[in-house]
């Protein structure tokens, strides 16, 4: 048995061995109104297997997009029937109302192709932005950094719109910041280390309710404010990869992150009737290990997301 098995053993037995309150949640049931991808699944760690946090919410076919770390676009085409994906009526095109947890580079990164790339491919109305102070700032500096490309696909031979590249910021506090026919989308704020601001958001559709974490530690704000939905996402780390840190990134971690069993904890109160978790970090553990940490004070329904994964 290896080191990384033995100390896998060890924590689990730990874990184990204390007496806690197992609640079992209600059973999930798939929806066809409102569905769940995982554009991206990744950290900041440059894994080919797991591209930029990303996730989109579908209801009734509109796309609405939480956060967009590198790849994002692309990773949406991959969703298209056009590329033997599984959404009929989904274009890239349609892209255009996105909400960002923080400012972090992995959750940011795809920003350009989020404003651009569906611009070029047809995309006739400004892309519309929800998320914390600095947004505007980040905003102006990349529609500057690309003015020569927006300049000469708007007055070169290219066909373009005037209207697709633009963006539409909106900076935002706690409360419910977007409404339509479809969604109520609510923000929450999260304690992600020093950032000054960072949010979840939760969805509440018209058959589903949906909370996305983003990057945080444990908080009772998200625990009151996502009590009892269908569906929880929420990032995470691995315990037992977690012994093998240095002291100085378990402090950093600790901070910034949750762990397998602070998830636990976090799901129990919760409540959802599916737990899906992303931007793991493994180190040196698998999808079911990480699974496995959880459940082991945990009894509802847990998955471990992958990109393009749908629900």
């Amino acid at each position: 048995m290896t080191f990384r098995a033995l100390l896998h053993a060890a924590v689990m037995a730990v874990v184990l061995a204390v007496p806690t309150q197992v609640i079992a949640a209600d059973v999930y049931e798939p929806s066809e109104i409102t569905r769940i991808a995982f554009l991206g699944t990744g950290t900041p760690n440059a894994d080919p297997g797991h591209s930029g946090p990303s996730v989109v919410v579908l209801v009734n076919g509109t796309p609405y997009i939480v956060d967009f770390g590198p790849g994002v676009v692309r990773r949406a085409a991959a969703l298209a029937a056009e590329y033997d994906g599984p959404l009929e009526t989904f274009d890239v095109a349609s892209l255009s109302l996105a909400f960002l947890t923080h400012l972090h580079s992995d959750h940011t990164t795809g920003y350009p192709d989020l404003i651009l790339t569906p611009w070029v491919l047809g995309r006739e109305v400004p892309l519309e932005v929800y998320g914390p102070e600095g947004l505007k700032a980040m905003t102006d500096h990349t529609l500057r950094a690309y003015t020569e490309d927006i300049k000469m696909r708007l007055y070169g031979r290219e066909p373009a719109n005037d209207r697709g590249w633009r963006v539409v910021v909106h900076e935002i506090g706690e409360g419910v910041i977007y409404r339509d026919d479809n969604v109520a989308v609510e923000a929450f704020a999260v304690e992600h280390g020093s950032w000054p601001q960072a949010y979840g958001f939760k969805f509440s559709t018209p058959d589903r309710t949906v909370c996305i974490s983003g990057d945080c530690r444990p908080g009772e704000k998200l625990i009151e404010a996502c009590r009892g939905v269908d569906i929880l996402i929420h990032e995470v780390y691995s315990e037992t990869g977690f012994e093998g840190r240095e002291k100085t990134w378990q402090e950093y971690h600790r901070q910034f992150h949750t762990s397998t069993l602070e998830l636990a904890d976090v799901a129990t109160k919760v409540k959802p009737k599916l737990l899906l978790l992303y931007h793991q970090l493994y180190w040196g553990v698998t999808d079911q290990d990480l699974v496995d940490e959880v459940r082991s004070k945990y009894d509802g329904e847990v998955v471990s997301a992958q990109d393009l994964e749908m629900y």
